[in-house]
């Protein structure tokens, strides 16, 4: 929707779960309101070049003419009476972030939450707003992501859970810089505004599961390792994993940790051997690769810690320096070993 008023266009879009505004000056002769097809008139713009582009808009049959440089496009636009209404901020509570946080945030969560249409809880990020912290927190069932900040808070104690579709599109949007976004909710939707841009989302009307009491509380067994070099010992071993279950084994003695991975059905097998620090029993343990390659790749610290319990509990991936005012913990549940040598 192009909407001209006062020398400024106002351009929405929307698919009626979320919804995008911004706004720029421009030349105008008159005022006035009309709303086109996206994908011709994006298509089009992508392809030329750094160059003004003028829209004459026939107000009898709607048709579209674009003008740049030699070229004229014509497209046919739509009665703007006909675009869905926009929601409008009202009764909301108000949470003020720099976009680095809020990009942080949804860089760290986003790729655990669930695709899972049976569970529509689980198919957004969950935030929990109180006056000392914010929390965000992302599972499917296999694993999970809980991502604090206490540097920031809110004034009053409140929880919503984020469509992963309105994040992405923010995480596509927002400054790099420490531009303030300001969040407003209220029981339905989510209205994010950072400069120009005003992102608005309706929440996920569901109640989220209870994510603390899964984490386990008491982990005897502590694996400490070099980030990189694990994550790309799991990179080649699980080339050779079965396709289906992603499955390494892990095995622990003293300050070896040995990586291995094998499919039977091609005879396939691969065998690394990495130094660690490890506190606690000697111990055999089954991951997907594909989780803990995402969870690593999703954390910046040199070296992780890997907390177990036994060989059936979910085992807690943790950075093993603390950034300030950050506190972050990813969970991911063990598959079962078939018990080769």
């Amino acid at each position: 929707m192009f909407e001209i008023k006062d020398n400024t266009l106002t351009i929405s879009a929307t698919d009626l779960q979320t919804s995008m505004v911004t706004s720029l000056s421009i030349e105008a002769k008159e005022e006035g309101r009309v709303a086109m097809p996206s994908k011709i008139l994006i298509d089009t713009l992508k392809t030329l070049p750094d160059q003004p582009v003028a829209f004459s808009v026939d107000t009898n049959t709607l048709t579209i003419e674009i003008s740049a440089g030699d070229g004229k496009y014509k497209l046919s636009g739509e009665n703007a009476d006909d675009f869905p209404k926009i929601p409008v901020v009202d009764n909301v509570s108000t949470v003020k972030l720099s976009a680095a946080i809020l990009a942080e945030a949804i860089n760290k969560t986003l790729f655990a939450v669930s695709t899972d249409e049976l569970r529509p809880a689980m198919s957004g990020v969950y935030v929990q707003f109180s006056d000392q912290n914010i929390t965000f927190v992302s599972t499917d069932a296999h694993r999970l992501v809980r991502y604090r900040r206490t540097d920031v808070g809110a004034e009053k104690t409140a929880s919503i859970i984020l469509p992963k579709k309105a994040l992405t599109l923010l995480k596509s949007s927002l400054p790099s810089d420490d531009t303030t976004v300001s969040i407003e909710y209220n029981n339905t939707n989510a209205f994010f505004q950072f400069g120009s841009i005003h992102l608005i989302c309706r929440l996920v009307d569901e109640r989220y599961p209870d994510y603390e009491a899964v984490i386990p509380q008491v982990n005897p067994n502590k694996l400490t390792v070099d980030r990189a070099l694990f994550l790309n010992t799991l990179r080649r071993v699980v080339i050779f994993a079965n396709k289906t279950t992603h499955q390494v084994r892990l095995k622990i003695s003293g300050s070896e940790l040995n990586i291995s991975a094998e499919d039977l059905d091609f005879s396939n097998e691969a065998y690394e051997r990495l130094s660690c620090q490890f506190e606690g029993e000697d111990m055999e343990i089954g991951f997907n690769a594909k989780f803990l390659i995402e969870m690593l790749s999703n954390l910046d610290s040199e070296e992780v810690v890997l907390e177990m319990s036994t060989p059936n509990r979910a085992g807690l991936l943790l950075p093993s320096v603390k950034k300030d005012n950050e506190d972050i913990l990813m969970l991911v549940m063990p598959v079962m070993l078939n018990n080769y040598n």
